[in-house]
């Protein structure tokens, strides 16, 4: 076959830089032309070169053996086959070409584009099949490939790109689309990986490394040196004769073959015989001497010896053996480098290790990997029906091998497709990051694929969530707590509620109410305002100590925030509040996962001030006594199964109360409607809440119990901003007030009331510094929104500013009308004092959990200039 290439009168020899600068400029218009193929166009011309390469398995595999003088040709037509059928097999139906995946409703299209002209170095050990593995991987993806030979194999590998090319051409592939170096060199070969596109290179450390240095993607693989441990639970005939079968094909040429055995010591003979009895040689102790000093030549493996036969190796080395000999077999205990027989030797040449125990053969296989073949393979023989599933655990968890195999030869088994049929069939095995390569798995057409993803804008699924039951309208409570006894069968109820309310008898409709139906009850009350982390622990031991069925939650938010959190620490005594207090961006990828809630005990909120809408929120608001640092918590674990809101609890409240509440309400609303995260669903709710608010809170703070109606209107707009919120969320309004509460120890609601005029300006900008991050927020439609909304409340007003001039002139009268002052210099904050702590309060709102929701993105400077402007005066200083 060695002239056969001659007979193609179209083909100029490639023997220096001039030639190779030819077919590389040639290769890259074939290759330009060849990525405008069909998938169709590119399976036919696939189909056709994969039938060539399997039609001259046979000659090549002549033409090998004899070119290279190392192998056995019956074996090297196995690889030859294996590289056309097998591949072929495995990716005929693969899409290659344009678009290979599409997800209509995620908006996504998966396109897969050719990589370009593809420098392929082959090996002499496997010089034909390698050859033809790469270059069908090439027309497979639709890429073009230079095949760079080793110099020993030059014309076998130029004969089988040759024939492949032929077929491929012949099918309707462009001239160029493959070629090769027919006089290889260090510098041709060298030239050719700069100019490529991709390396895709098999050969030894040296070649690889270059592939790696040579400023191209490169795709190497590392050396073998794979070891093999015999457990004395494995099957001794199963695992010698693999091992015999494995190491003797092609002469112990292919990289993934055994290299040593380490056998247990109670099956050590078992194996000793075994091996002796299937025609192989246990070498003398002179014998071994004698073989060392030919398994390497400063300190690699001696080229002579590779891919010979056991005989001809052991006459090399003067060591007399039966003529057939299968394997020589050196028994030997160092795993040091300086002993020969622990390398890789590429030839029927084991080594044969002794371990007492499991442990300390993987301690001999993992230095064995490490010391040769870190990342390629490794093989353990052990009961895998499930009487070493805990070794073979070990085992995997322990070699740093990308083939870590279980009863299989190894040298069939790593290539894959032939004893795991789920296993990618490859001639190129990457070792990974452990033997200095880029991948770690078989090579296949994926590595020689650009993925390149068209993704469509597409809004995630967004949520409407409640809690189970709300039940509304004045004198409701007791009939809602009929449910406890005669629907959800609860036994032991715990009231969480503060000082105030007990000790005013607030509680007791509820405790009479538990009383009448037989359920034992516990009450809490030393909740405060602004309730600690310690409060919430002391109430936590107290509710372990009871041990409830159900736990209703009693006051204003600071009661039900309070409970809540001592919910968490009742159902789940470990849960930490750091963890708790940990940041998202979007609720539903937080880092941290909520424990699931409910498991002991029901969780009914009953609130008693119209304002924080806790009662229907996933959200509690907590301070760190030690750092003074108050923590929005959120998420939907935290969500109360039942609300009771009846108006009657709220009769009594104060009016500084009512008003702080109140607008803590409004601002809720007006945030929930401005958030990027508005829908439909809370629209509704929040423009209610809105008219509710201006409709009802001036009668409630100025007439309290004598406007019922008011006090009632108040209660439901409250909760019903809370659902708009619960599910759109808050804003920077929000962020800001809990630390200017924090900070300067404002009550919340007025916090909020200070600062929510300055957000809603900030809020309006038409090209604003940053614009707020989530899918269906498209643009900035702050100010659209709010005058909608002030449309829709009856402010007044033509134009979209003059509309949120009236909605901003309107929260003002409202304010004025419940007795909240204008700007934050009125509560008494000493200037100097403001100013001091600003950086830090504005750092610390812009950080809180409620400023992603914002519809623009505040700047920590733009957080410091809104403090500013409400501190001195609503309008700025």
């Amino acid at each position: 076959m060695k002239d056969n290439k001659m007979n193609d009168k179209k083909y100029v020899p490639v023997t220096d830089g001039e030639g190779l600068a030819r077919v590389l400029e040639e290769a890259r218009v074939a290759q330009k032309a060849y990525a405008g193929f069909s998938q169709e166009k590119v399976d036919a011309v696939f189909f056709a070169a994969a039938k060539a390469a399997n039609r001259a398995r046979i000659p090549l595999a002549k033409f090998a053996v004899e070119e290279t003088g190392m192998g056995i040709v019956e074996d090297k037509v196995i690889k030859n086959h294996f590289a056309s059928e097998y591949v072929y097999n495995a990716y005929k139906n693969v899409k290659t070409c344009g678009v290979i995946a599409r997800d209509e409703s995620g908006g996504l299209a998966t396109v897969a584009e050719p990589l370009g002209v593809v420098a392929a170095v082959i090996p002499t050990t496997n010089p034909t099949s390698t050859a033809i593995f790469k270059i069908l991987l090439a027309l497979k993806t639709r890429n073009a490939v230079i095949i760079s030979p080793h110099p020993r194999a030059k014309q076998c590998t130029a004969e089988a790109a040759r024939i492949v090319r032929e077929a491929a051409v012949e099918a309707g592939a462009p001239e160029g689309i493959v070629a090769w170096i027919d006089e290889p060199s260090l510098d041709l070969t060298n030239t050719l990986m700069k100019e490529a596109d991709v390396i895709l290179a098999t050969g030894g450390p040296g070649m690889v490394k270059a592939a790696y240095s040579s400023g191209k993607p490169a795709i190497g693989v590392g050396p073998g040196n794979t070891p093999v441990i015999i457990d004395e639970s494995a099957s001794i005939p199963l695992a010698v004769n693999s091992i015999i079968h494995s190491k003797t094909f092609d002469n112990g040429m292919i990289c993934a073959s055994e290299q040593s055995v380490i056998a247990l010591a109670a099956v050590y003979e078992d194996v000793k015989k075994e091996f002796i009895k299937r025609g192989c040689y246990v070498l003398k102790k002179n014998e071994a001497d004698k073989l060392r000093a030919i398994i390497l030549v400063k300190g690699t493996v001696n080229a002579a010896i590779v891919g010979q036969r056991a005989d001809k190796i052991a006459a090399m080395a003067g060591v007399p053996v039966p003529e057939g000999v299968k394997i020589l077999i050196g028994e030997v205990e160092s795993t040091d480098k300086a002993e020969p027989f622990a390398h890789e030797k590429l030839s029927p040449v084991l080594a044969l290790y002794k371990a007492k125990t499991f442990e300390e053969a993987l301690d001999k296989a993992d230095i064995l990997v490490k010391e040769g073949g870190y990342g390629h393979t490794s093989v353990l023989y052990a009961d895998q029906d499930g009487g070493a599933t805990e070794k073979i655990q070990a085992f995997g968890e322990r070699m740093k091998t990308g083939r870590t195999l279980i009863n299989m030869p190894a040298s069939h088994g790593a290539i894959g497709d032939l004893y795991n049929f789920r296993m990618t069939p490859s001639l190129t095995l990457g070792c990974g990051s452990w033997g200095g390569n880029s991948v770690s798995e078989n090579v296949g057409v994926k590595h020689l694929l650009n993925i390149k993803i068209i993704a469509e804008r597409r809004e995630n699924m967004l949520w409407f969530r409640t809690p189970e039951k709300v039940y509304i309208k004045r004198g409701c409570l007791p009939t809602a707590l009929d449910e406890l006894k005669f629907v959800l069968g609860k036994k032991k109820a715990f009231v969480v509620t503060d000082s105030f309310l007990y000790k005013s008898g607030a509680s007791k409709p509820i405790t009479d109410k538990l009383d009448a139906l037989g359920i034992t009850h516990n009450t809490f009350y030393h909740v405060e305002p602004d309730p600690t982390l310690a409060c919430a622990q002391e109430g936590a031991a107290a509710l372990r100590a009871f041990a409830p069925d159900v736990i209703i939650a009693l006051g204003g938010g600071s009661a039900m925030d309070c409970a809540k959190i001592m919910w968490v620490l009742y159902e789940h005594p470990d849960a930490d509040f750091a963890d708790m207090a940990m940041r998202f961006a979007d609720i539903r990828k937080r880092v941290y996962t909520f424990p699931k809630m409910g498991e002991k005990a029901y969780f009914i909120a009953v609130p008693t001030s119209a304002g924080t809408g806790s009662e229907v929120t996933p959200f509690a608001v907590i301070t760190d006594e030690k750092t003074g640092q108050k923590y929005p918590l959120a998420d939907y674990e935290l969500l109360p199964d039942m609300a009771i809101v009846d108006a009657d609890l709220m009769a009594n409240a104060p009016p500084g109360l009512t008003a702080a509440s109140g607008i803590d309400a409004l601002t809720h609303a007006l945030e929930a409607y401005a958030s990027v995260m508005a829908t439909d669903y809370t629209d509704g709710l929040a423009l209610q809440a809105v008219k509710m608010i201006f409709k009802h809170l001036p009668a409630a703070y100025q007439k309290g119990k004598d406007a019922m109606d008011s006090r009632e209107g108040m209660a439901n707009a409250a909760t019903i901003a809370g659902m708009a919120f619960a599910n759109a969320f808050l804003g920077v309004c929000h962020s800001m007030a809990h630390k200017l509460g924090a900070f300067h120890h404002l009550p919340h609601g007025v916090a909020n009331a200070l600062m929510i005029n300055e957000v809603i300006r900030f809020n309006c900008a038409d090209a604003p510094t940053k614009m707020g991050t989530f899918p269906q927020y498209a643009y900035p439609q702050a100010k659209a929104r709010y005058a909608q909304l002030a449309h829709d409340a009856g402010f007044g007003g033509k134009s979209d500013d003059e509309k949120v001039a009236a909605l901003i002139a309107a929260i003002d009268t409202l304010k004025s009308d419940i007795g909240i002052k204008p700007c934050i210099k009125d509560y008494g904050i000493a200037e100097s004092d403001f100013l001091a702590g600003l950086d830090a309060m504005a750092e610390a709102a812009f950080d809180d959990q409620c400023t992603g929701a914002n519809p623009r993105y505040p700047l920590i400077e733009e957080i410091k200039q809104m403090y500013r402007n409400a501190y001195y005066a609503p309008t700025g200083k």
